[in-house]
């Protein structure tokens, strides 16, 4: 605990250049698939891939003999393979087509309901009981998803249906994604477990729709530097920063100011790609950010 409080500000500064760099590189795929009809199977299994074997390559140096020693434990080998395909694969798959579908400012904040889907997963499996700080969470997320999807109006949608289902389904995957690898990661580390699901992920992709079967006919310099910026910056440096920022920070400290990723897509959403959004929206997208600071800060 004492490095915690010995040196916080490193913290802070490594979780909000993480959290930007997540809603810049969601934006920047909202770009590529408005503009350049990146199919979205190729694209989440590019960002899988790459990101994938840099973090095992990086695992080596943080890790060590773990990176290659977690294959040796057939459990938590299957413990792997079902954390890849089902919380990876599902959490990346269903943000970006939500995006696709969307744009990013909604994908990020509908994935934002994650928590309050594990509040419900744990009210149901008696892990704990919903007192006023869940009833109070729930009602900050519902609410403000109703405000967000539906601009106050229930005669008309604001955000297209299959945006709007992709995006749930991004959110139970997030809970899945949260809650099933907890033991695999306090025992081989988290950058060697997300690492392997995400290779594991993007190879599984690769059988789908291969990398190298991409349309590039329409591709210039701009398109190479934004790509860059979605499966580098966006996935792979975003997560280890944020990973870096637990040795300075608390946990809930750091997911208060992972705010500023859904902020970072509404602004540049708005600001660069021209999204628009009505009064009931904003003070949904408010809601949604406020239900997560208050997870985050008060205590039972």
């Amino acid at each position: 605990m004492t490095h915690r409080n010995q040196k916080r500000w490193p913290g802070f500064v490594l979780v909000i250049i993480g959290s930007i760099f997540w809603g810049v590189g969601g934006t920047v795929s909202q770009w590529l698939f408005e503009n350049k009809q990146l199919p979205v199977t190729w694209f989440v299994g590019v960002r899988l891939l790459v990101s994938g074997l840099l973090l095992v390559i990086m695992s080596f140096f943080l890790e060590g003999k773990k990176t290659i020693t977690i294959w040796a434990d057939k459990k938590d080998t299957l413990k792997l393979f079902i954390y890849s395909l089902i919380g990876m694969l599902g959490v990346q798959y269903c943000f970006m087509a939500t995006i696709h579908y969307g744009n990013a400012a909604v994908a990020t904040l509908l994935q934002y309901l994650g928590p309050v889907i594990i509040i419900l997963y744990l009210v149901a499996a008696k892990v704990i009981r919903f007192r006023w700080k869940e009833g109070i969470a729930v009602t900050l997320a519902l609410s403000g998803t109703f405000f967000l999807l539906t601009n106050g109006s229930l005669a008309t949608l604001s955000v297209p249906m299959p945006a709007i289902i992709w995006g749930v389904m991004s959110a139970f995957a997030m809970a899945f994604y949260t809650i099933f690898p907890v033991q695999l990661l306090a025992k081989w580390g988290t950058v060697n477990v997300v690492g392997w699901a995400m290779l594991i992920a993007g190879i599984f992709l690769n059988f789908l729709h291969p990398i190298w079967k991409v349309d590039t006919s329409n591709w210039d310099v701009k398109v190479i530097v934004y790509l860059f910026i979605s499966v580098i910056i966006g996935t792979m440096f975003a997560f280890w920063l944020f990973i870096s920022s637990l040795k300075f920070l608390f946990p809930q400290e750091a997911s208060v100011l992972g705010t500023i990723e859904p902020l970072t897509a509404i602004l540049l959403s708005v600001v660069w790609l021209g999204v628009s959004f009505g009064t009931w929206q904003v003070m949904g997208v408010a809601l949604i950010v406020l239900m997560v600071i208050f997870l985050a800060v008060v205590k039972d």
